[in-house]
């Protein structure tokens, strides 16, 4: 797909703002369009399949997160990125764990802005490991949300299998699996795609397995329940760590 025909909604009551952010996408080639409010924003999602929205949180009429709440309805496949000035925001948390891809904060790093787009368009592929079912379909929900392509295995030597065979982004791996030690899952899948960042998840808070996976280069930890805000975050580290070539994978210890 090339530039030109991804579809673009800018939302912010910011007339300014509207401006400066169209004029450096349509530069980049991108089709750009703009709406001052939330209700002008739904009317254009009925009228146009955008690719992707960025919508600003806070807004005369209805705010961003009501906004997305409508434009989810109308197109349920459509990445939108919250936009805000502020650190700390309840209506932000609302937005992620609702289904927002992502949150953006003004004033803009405008690289940034590219590689998010960058990354809505690439739909890495993420396999997630869990023998519960309802934590593989939690997990598997919040992914697909947000336009992520996920994989996912309920054993370690199905997770092996899969990681042999396909070209993963990131793997989530529980901690206890039924037939092998996720840990030793971990140092398999290391040893098959050691490029490959994995996130070690676990119910439970006095995991020594974790640290151990940790010191063997283990990306991180993440607890269930699952924090979407977490999530969200975690993912937009590492796509920004691949960017930057800046992730660097520990060597498993002999």
């Amino acid at each position: 797909m090339q530039k030109k025909d991804i579809k673009i909604l800018i939302v912010d009551d910011q007339p300014g703002m509207l401006e400066t952010f169209t004029d450096i996408l349509e530069d980049r080639g991108f089709f750009v369009e703009v709406a001052e409010d939330g209700f002008q924003a739904i009317d254009k999602v009925k009228k146009t399949n955008y690719d992707i929205i960025f919508m600003d949180i806070r807004m005369p009429g209805i705010n961003g997160v009501q906004t997305f709440r409508e434009v989810k309805k109308i197109n349920p496949k459509v990445a939108v990125i919250m936009m805000t000035a502020y650190a700390v925001e309840d209506l932000i948390k609302e937005a992620i764990i609702e289904g927002a891809y992502t949150v953006v904060y003004k004033p803009f790093d405008m690289e940034r802005i590219i590689s998010t787009i960058e990354r809505v368009l690439t739909k890495m592929l993420i396999l997630v490991v869990d023998d519960r079912l309802e934590d593989r379909e939690t997990f598997k929900d919040l992914l697909e949300a947000r336009g992520y392509k996920v994989a996912a295995a309920k054993t370690g030597n199905e997770a092996i299998d899969l990681v042999k065979q396909g070209n993963f982004d990131i793997i989530f791996l529980d901690v206890r699996l039924p037939d092998i030690d996720g840990v030793k899952v971990f140092e398999e899948v290391h040893k098959i795609r050691p490029e490959v960042p994995v996130i070690m998840v676990t119910g439970y808070t006095a995991e020594e397995s974790i640290q151990q996976a940790i010191e063997k280069g283990a990306y991180t930890c993440l607890f269930k329940p699952i924090d979407v805000e977490r999530l969200v975050k975690i993912m937009d580290e590492i796509w920004e760590r691949k960017r930057k070539h800046t992730f660097h994978p520990a060597p498993i210890s002999p």
